[in-house]
């Protein structure tokens, strides 16, 4: 990939962590804390719906499959390194949220980076067979 796609997809990935994390901001509290049966359809939807963004995203730009975990690494990166920001200071950047619920946004982040890495992952491998 050329640079200038890799500085799209980092500025891309990072402007849908900041509207993910503004959602989550504002509407978290009514995911995370819920009754169990509502907190885990959450848990399985968002990784899911978080992949076909990602993917869209990748499909938009004709990013070759063979290239699929490294650029969705390049979309995930500012994600992750904004979310070690937003879970040590959750009070501050997330004060609807009560503090016990950090390990749950954190089990919701760490399971739809997995996810979406994983895709990415398989993706790449499947076509470099």
């Amino acid at each position: 990939m050329k640079m200038q796609e890799c500085m799209l997809l980092l500025s891309l990935g990072l402007v849908i962590w900041i509207f993910g994390t503004i959602y989550y901001a504002y509407t978290g509290h009514r995911v995370l804390e819920t009754t169990p049966a509502q907190y885990w359809v959450s848990f399985a939807i968002s990784p899911i719906l978080s992949a076909a963004l990602c993917i869209l995203v990748l499909r938009w730009r004709h990013i070759a499959p063979s290239n699929w975990a490294v650029a969705m690494l390049l979309l995930a990166i500012p994600g992750m390194i904004g979310e070690a920001v937003v879970l040590s200071n959750l009070g501050t950047f997330m004060p609807r949220i009560q503090e016990a619920s950090g390990g749950r946004y954190g089990a919701f982040l760490f399971a739809t980076y997995a996810v979406v890495l994983g895709i990415a992952e398989f993706a790449t491998l499947r076509s470099t067979r």
